[in-house]
This record gives C-alpha cells, structure tokens and sequence, in this order.
C-alpha cells in the first residue's frame, strides 16, 4: 500500500453565479395518471390517448412539403414547409411521426388492440406517439403572415392570400419510415390538417451508433455494441487485419412491462429497435490507440473510428470523467415528451476532452436516456453520445428512469422506466454484470478498484446483490489499486429535498454504508439529484474526517483514513435541483450547474475537480 494517499478536490466553473433552478414540473391537466409527480414532463405528454381526427377545415389550398423527398442520410436536417394557411393561429403545429412498422401509410394494429390497452384513439391515427413536435410559430414570419401568396385574384386584386411558414427537424437513423403532420388545435385539442408523404431512410439497416465498454480489468479487450437493422451477424474489423463477429439480439414489445394503465413501452411509445449487435475486439495492449469499423457488405459499413483502450489493473495512472442522469436534448427547436437541458453542453464539453486524448475512459452513472418508454429516444441519445462513446470505454450503472415500474421486481415501484424495466438499457449498454438483470460489477482501471451497484434493485442484507457488494469489496487488493470508488444511482447523502419520493432511502444507507466504511471505500459517487455536492469524510451523518486546505484545495490524506467522502454528480443534464436552505454539517460544497467530474488517480492521489460544461473559464 502506498505510503501517503492524497485525496485533492477541485472545483471548476464560471465567475457566475451558480443558478438554483427545481426539477419538479407543474402537474399538467390531461396528462396520463401514471406519470404524474414522477417525470419532469412537457406539455406534449398530453397527446397520449387523444381521439385525433382531420379537422374540419374546407381550405383547399394547404400543403405540406419537406426539403427532401428522400432517401435521408443517417443523420440530417429537414425543413418542413407549411402552406396555403388561410388563418395563421398560434396552435398550429408540425409533429415528426415514426411508426413501429415499416411503412407509415399502413398500420398493422387494428383499433381492438388500442381498446384493449385503453387507447380509444381513431385509426390509422399516426400509430404512434409524435416522436417531436414544433409550433409553426418558430417561424417568426407565420403569425403576421409575411410570406405571403395570392390564391385568387379578381381584376389584378388579391381577394384571398395564404401564409406559408418553415421549420427545420433534426432527423436520426431510426429505420423506419418518416412523415411530418400538419395539426392546430395545440396539443390539448389537436385535429390534423395536412400530411406529407413519407419519406424513407436511404439505408435502413445501416450500423450504427457505435459505442464501447470494458470487459475486464486486463484492458486487452474491449466490447463494441452497436445498432442496425440487418438481423445477420456483422463484424468488426480493427487493428489493422483483425475482425471479430457479432452476436446480435433485440427484444420485442412483449418483454416491456406494463400495469392497470398500459405503459409506453408496452403501447403508444413503442418503436421496433431494430438488432443490437455486440463484438469483442481482443489482442489489445492497455493504454493504446487503435481504429476499427464495423458493418457488413451487404447491410453497409461505419467509417473508421479510432479508440483508446484504458489503463490496465496496476499501472500507474488513469483520468476519467464521470456523470449521471445526462439524457438528451433535441438538436433543433423541437419538444420532445423529455428534454434534458444540459445534455448537450456536457457532451460538448466532454467531446474536446476525449479529442484532446486525456480521457481514458467515462462513467455514467444511471439515468441514462430518459427514454422513458419512448423506444424511439434510444436511437437519438446513442447517436447523441457517439462523439464520446465511440472513441473511450463508455461505463454504465442503471438508474430508475431505466430499471422502475410496478411489478417488475424492482425495489421501487415507480413508473419511471416506463415499462422498459431494464431491458433496453442492458441491451444497448451490456456491462460485464453478474448476469441478466443482475447490473452489478466490478473492474479495475489503473490504480483505481470501481464497484458498480444497482440500488434499483434489492440491496438489503443478505440479499444476493448485498452479498456481492461485501466480497468484492473485501476482495481488493490494495497494493495493486490502492483507491477504492463505488458508484451507484440513488445517494446516501444529498441537502435538496424532493417533493415525491425521498432522494435518500435510508433503508439503502443502513444496509450499505457499513460496508462502505469496513472496507475504508475512499470515494463515493452517486447521482439521482440533479446537481453537484461533496461531503466531507462522513459515517453515519457525521464527519470522520476534514480537509486540510493545500494550495486552496481540499486534501485528505487517506494514509490515516477516516471515512469515505460522498460526491454528487447528478448534473449531466437534467433540469437542475435546488439545495436546502439549511446545509448539514457534512456538506462541505454544493454547485447548482450542469457538468461532470474530471479525476486524475494515481498510486500516491487522487484528484477530484468539478467542470462546469457551459464554459471554458474556471479557477480554483
């Protein structure tokens, strides 16, 4: 064991002022009962179980054309043009609709299975859920008509004029077919006005969204996962001459939860996910760059795409970034039914790290999409994070907006999976857990041991899940990685109160933290609260042990250990959380802003620094 371990602290941000914002969203009439109080939702929600029908409108001169018939690359902008309004009104819209089939002209359920499930909307309907959706009023010269068209003259006079009106969507590869809807009535009392035609995706079964993990703590193999719509076994060509094959898998709408109220996984959120493929490039060397690509002839290839293996167990240095409950944001002015408003700056932030090559590998600890039942949001975030996940180890933990729904066997019963209850997370996202639905491991980087829990699922004493936590923390060998990190979702120790359940389950922190504390775990890292905040080294509510100030940072020195130290680091991207007014005494700092943590381990420190994503100025 080294003789002196340093803990330093940093926190890096903006001159500004920290912004305290609530995550809790007013509730919304007409929303559906089963997400009420659970999810930060948009007033888009309310179109599940609307009866939508064309409205009565005799105008003749609509259209709806898009700045592309097709085929769409893999990724794009579309531009959607309304025309020929009559009576431009603010509650016009254009919603983006993709179906679970093929072809959006036809769909295959009939209007018994929508009465089975509750939803006595018209068929064909769109099928499905409004994948987003924007006012037409984006647009600032709709509403006071400033493209403008004459639709009938009399003697050179114009008796009738229209309005015309254009609004760009940021498209993915989700294979299946595209069209954009005209409505007005906002979305409280929506009616269909005009429909484009369909538009397809060039390559449907394209791999895609390539991302990577560990597998062990040798660094000698690394796991590529990736997405297609091509059933046959693909392969990954890398290193210059080697290639490995895929296995692939999918899951169906029948592996999705659901309850008295059909979840949307299990009904208007479902989108088919096409096939999940997984390979394992083995043979490398830690702490190496290599390029792969990965694909077929016949379904078509990625680009090449170089990585970085990460640091293997006992050498001597790792950095890593790490962050939860990131989600997404839509890449244009659309709503979707859950936008994550710092997403995109993290993952920018986080983007010239990784570029810069001093980032060997990142942890994302739960909440991972917020997809949310919404199957379709899955192909936006992983293309989202592919700027990240393709070039370094992407490393997971489950959080409740993946695993939760009544029945499930979850701890909490919560509908906050939506009724995926953690199947489309370990599809997309396969750690090297102790099995199906059982999300925990362990792996070694560097200097550094890390325990990845599930606290969605049953953690109580003697519980299976409790039992591994005990053993492989008293497993670690201190001479070959003398920091020890465990990372979970839900935290032991947060000062912002939550107006539904409790962020902190006390049940979890009796059953968990002695064994934190037995095993002298140094560092702590948790999100589900939707901000940054440190303790100091703390058992039982109570501080072990402070800081010395060295250099204006906070250091323990771990030689003489105390107790571990808990961070935070909800803020990837949800909507920020408030703090208490009234701070315990074991919490030493607290930053409402969105960002990440950047450490640096080696086998003498380890150094903690919070980032803020929305600038590049900071100090110590």
């Amino acid at each position: 064991m080294a003789t002196l371990l340093l803990f330093f602290f940093s926190i890096f941000f903006s001159s500004m002022s920290p912004s305290l914002s609530s995550s809790s969203s007013p509730l919304l009439i007409d929303s559906v009962d089963e997400f009420m109080n659970y999810t930060a939702i948009s007033d888009m929600r309310v179109l599940n179980r609307r009866i939508l029908a064309d409205c009565l409108d005799p105008n003749p001169y609509l259209f709806v054309n898009t700045s592309t018939e097709g085929p769409l690359y893999d990724e794009t902008y579309v531009t959607v043009t309304v025309g020929g309004v009559l009576v431009p009104d603010k509650a016009d819209w254009i919603a983006m609709i993709t179906p679970a089939n093929t072809k959006i002209s036809d769909c295959p359920l009939n209007s018994l299975f929508y009465v089975q499930t509750g939803d006595i909307s018209s068929l064909p309907l769109l099928c499905h859920y409004p994948v987003k959706a924007q006012y037409v009023s984006n647009d600032p010269s709709y509403l006071n008509c400033s493209k403008r068209k004459c639709e009938v003259y009399e003697n050179d006079d114009c008796l009738v004029h229209s309005c015309s009106a254009s609004v760009t969507f940021h498209v993915v590869n989700f294979r299946t077919d595209v069209e954009f809807v005209f409505f007005t009535g906002g979305f409280a009392a929506p009616c269909i006005l005009k429909r484009s035609d369909p538009i397809s995706f060039a390559n449907p079964k394209q791999p895609l969204y390539g991302h990577l993990s560990s597998i062990d703590s040798t660094a000698t193999s690394m796991r590529l996962t990736w997405v297609s719509g091509d059933e046959n076994k693909q392969v990954v060509q890398y290193a210059q001459g080697r290639s490995s094959t895929s296995q692939v898998s999918t899951f169906t709408q029948d592996d999705m939860c659901s309850g008295i109220l059909p979840s949307p996984a299990k009904d208007f959120g479902w989108h088919e996910p096409g096939y999940v493929h997984t390979a394992i490039m083995s043979g490398l060397l830690p702490k190496q760059t290599y390029s792969y690509r990965y694909g077929s002839d016949s379904a078509g290839w990625s680009d090449q795409i170089k990585f970085k293996t990460p640091p293997a167990t006992g050498s001597d240095e790792l950095k890593f970034l790490a962050y939860g409950d990131m989600g997404k944001a839509p890449l244009d002015p659309s709503k979707e039914h859950y936008i994550q408003p710092g997403s995109i700056s993290v993952v920018e932030a986080m983007t010239n790290e990784v570029a810069s090559g001093n980032v060997d590998s990142i942890f994302h600890i739960g909440d991972i999409s917020y997809a949310t039942g919404f199957l379709v949001e899955w192909d936006f975030f992983l293309s989202f994070i592919a700027p990240l996940a393709s070039h370094v180890a992407y490393m997971t933990a489950i959080g409740n907006h993946e695993r939760d729904y009544e029945g499930s066997g979850s701890v909490y019963i919560t509908p906050d999976s939506g009724g995926e209850c953690g199947v489309a997370y370990e599809t997309y996202f396969p750690m090297p857990a102790m099995g199906k639905d059982k999300p925990w491991y362990s792996i070694e980087q560097a200097t550094v041991h890390f325990t990845v829990i599930s606290t969605e699922h049953e953690w109580k004493v003697n519980s299976e899940q409790y039992n591994w936590i005990n053993e492989d923390l008293a497993s670690i060998d201190r001479t070959r990685t003398p920091w020890s990190i465990f990372l979970g979702h839900r935290p032991m120790y947060s000062s912002s109160e939550s107006s539904i359940l409790p962020n902190v389950d006390a049940g979890f922190v009796k059953s968990i933290e002695p064994l934190l504390m037995k095993n002298k775990v140094d560092l702590v890292f948790f999100g589900h609260v939707h901000n940054y905040e440190r303790t100091c080294a703390v058992y039982q509510k109570t501080c072990k042990g402070l800081p010395a100030q060295i250099n204006g940072i906070d250091t323990y020195n771990n030689s003489n250990y105390t107790a571990p130290v808990h961070a935070v680091i909800g803020m990837g991207g949800f909507t920020l959380d408030k703090f208490s007014d009234d701070a315990a005494e074991w919490s030493l700092v607290r930053i409402s802003e969105f960002g990440y943590v950047r450490v640096h381990a080696t086998s003498q420190k380890i150094t903690v620094e919070f980032v803020n994503s929305n600038t590049t100025e900071f100090y110590y």
